[in-house]
């Protein structure tokens, strides 16, 4: 039995894709190990079919967390079994390159983003210099990868000549009756960080004749209860925080849309495929999201969402109005969210990911 040791900064509770990958390869013969952090408000972990480990850290947030936690994950792995190891993002990737050299396993990269992409990177000078030469350092180092859409891939390609294979964030397939909602709530869920076009999201909703639920937290939240009461809007958006996977389902039976706008601004929102994209599919939501690539190429197959060109108040408001009051157009997306859930789906996402793992121990 191979084992596997996977690295995050996260807690470890409400990461859907760790937790899916996680467990098709428990299921399918590997000995996989999740190694996160504790944070004060982290929740107990449940039982899984994998290992969950939490690393205690001093800090919680800032420069001081990533030098500790990258100081105390370096010596858990040194002292772990492992036969591979998997890094999460930059933000865990040093360790795992250094212990993986002084063990001479095999190493792999999963980005779930393109790290260097992110607006709260790109727009500081000094960070950004700061994790892209830790991009510029490791990732060429990472010969073995997978990645969330075929535009990072490529782009991971552009920049390192790295030839990295796509595991798309899908939803585990329910068999379950998907009834249409009787409420008109929309739905948010995922980070509440920037560049997810809350700016322009909370004034468009003063011309929306419905609720807003937002499920999720982030480093964006102050700034978002702000914006809510700047725009005398509290009666129309309800924030619930952060939910596991089992309260976002129970949730989104309850949605009439979902929305995943973003702002253009750094290069990762423009290449990104979320978890929620296909999270509103596999809960038949019509979703009004960007038009940008990976959205784009996926609805011109299944016509799923409504997708804007930018993300402005008047434009998200016309968007978000039109879906409401166009029932034949609405109609027409949930019963392709029905058919697209059957394609979509972790079932079939998994195959290439046990066939990208099996190669990785065959080299």
């Amino acid at each position: 039995m191979k084992r596997i040791i996977f690295t995050v900064t996260n807690d470890l509770t409400y990461d859907q894709r760790m937790h899916r990958i996680c467990t098709s390869l428990a299921e399918n013969g590997y000995s996989v190990t999740l190694v996160g952090r504790k944070l004060p408000s982290s929740l107990p972990l449940r039982k899984e079919k994998f290992d969950l480990v939490r690393l205690n850290c001093f800090f919680h947030k800032g420069k001081l967390f990533y030098a500790e936690y990258n100081f105390r994950l370096f010596f858990h792995l040194l002292s772990s079994r492992m036969d591979a190891i998997c890094a999460i993002d930059l933000d865990t990737i040093m360790p795992s390159l250094i212990v993986s050299k002084l063990r001479r396993i095999p190493r792999v990269y999963d980005a779930h983003e393109l790290f260097t992409g992110l607006k709260e990177v790109a727009t500081r000078p000094a960070i950004r210099k700061f994790w892209t030469a830790i991009e510029k350092i490791a990732v060429p180092r990472y010969k073995l990868g997978y990645t969330v859409s075929q535009s990072i891939a490529e782009e991971f390609q552009r920049r390192y000549g790295v030839c990295y294979a796509v595991v798309r964030n899908m939803s585990r397939l329910r068999e379950a009756a998907i009834v249409p909602s009787s409420k008109r709530l929309l739905l948010y869920q995922g980070a509440v960080n920037e560049a997810r076009a809350f700016e322009q999201l909370i004034p468009a909703m003063r011309n929306i004749d419905c609720r807003l639920m937002i499920c999720g937290d982030g480093n964006f939240m102050p700034q978002l209860k702000e914006l809510i009461r700047i725009n005398g809007v509290e009666d129309k958006v309800d924030l619930t925080g952060m939910l596991s996977p089992e309260e976002l389902w129970t949730v989104s039976q309850k949605a009439y849309i979902g929305l995943a706008v973003a702002e253009n601004t750094g290069i990762n929102q423009y290449l990104a495929l979320p978890n929620k994209f296909f999270d509103y599919i596999h809960a038949g939501l019509p979703q009004v999201t960007m038009n940008f690539p990976e959205y784009s190429r996926i609805n011109s197959q299944f016509e799923v969402a409504v997708l804007v060109n930018e993300a402005t108040p008047e434009v998200i408001a016309l968007a978000v109005n039109n879906l409401l009051h166009d029932t034949v157009l609405y109609e027409r997306l949930r019963q392709n969210c029905l058919h697209a859930r059957q394609v979509l789906n972790w079932q079939q996402e998994e195959k290439g990911l046990l066939d990208f793992y099996q190669s990785v121990f065959n080299q």
